[in-house]
């Protein structure tokens, strides 16, 4: 079995769970102590990001809020994130789940400043408008009917309806975002086509040189906010 890209996904996103679920950020029941922890793994915060935190941006892509919710997200990501690496490449699936997902955490800052927020599904959204755009196209081969354009639109009413919903604490900012910057994306790029193959690898290698930048600013921070999580203990 070769190895794909959303696997690697996946099992980076159950580290990042794995080692949130250690230092306690599920099982402590003080909203500053877990925000601050939330912080320390990447998650997403308006007025930090405002500081200069830019890179929270894309860290807090791979960051989850509980045990569902990655769980929720890892399903996703799994089926539509295969299906959009079968169709466009291994080096497509990562610039679109990279630039969908950051587009939805922009729409994020300008909707919910003051929210911290983590989680794929603005990515996710972005592989499912990536699909519907597909679906409209005339290039699109008979057989991807099934998992592309209209064939998607009950899931995807359903999740923004659902969203929308009083106390479902759900962020229809990264959703949209994301799902709309897909669509874009849907639109322009050709499906099973591999021209420009060298071009879209350098593309890919630089989504991941960015993805580790950003966790380098993120892990030369740590010691602060561990500084100011031991000053909330003392306290």
């Amino acid at each position: 079995m070769r190895w794909k890209a959303v696997y690697f996904i996946l099992l980076f996103n159950f580290f990042i769970f794995i080692m949130m679920t250690l230092s306690g950020v599920f099982s402590t029941r003080d909203s500053i102590l877990q925000m601050l922890l939330f912080l320390r793994y990447g998650a997403q915060y308006g007025p930090r990001v405002d500081a200069g935190d830019w890179f929270r941006l894309i860290t807090a892509l791979f960051v989850h809020g509980g045990l569902l919710h990655i769980l929720f997200n890892s399903y996703a990501l799994y089926y539509f994130g295969l299906i959009v690496e079968d169709i466009y490449g291994t080096e497509k699936l990562l610039f679109s789940y990279f630039l969908t997902g950051v587009i939805g955490n922009v729409a994020t800052h300008i909707f919910y400043h003051d929210t911290i927020s983590v989680g794929a599904s603005g990515a996710i959204f972005g592989l499912i408008g990536v699909l519907f755009a597909a679906g409209f196209r005339k290039d699109t081969p008979f057989f991807m009917k099934p998992v592309t354009g209209m064939s998607l639109l009950p899931i995807i009413l359903i999740n923004v309806i659902y969203g929308f919903l009083p106390g479902t604490n759900i962020n229809n900012a990264a959703h949209l975002g994301g799902f709309l910057s897909g669509m874009l994306l849907g639109y322009t790029i050709k499906p099973f086509s591999w021209k420009r193959r060298a071009l879209w690898k350098i593309v890919a290698i630089g989504v991941i040189i960015f993805v580790v930048i950003s966790y380098i600013f993120l892990i030369r921070q740590i010691p602060e906010i561990d500084a100011a999580i031991r000053r909330f203990k003392a306290g």
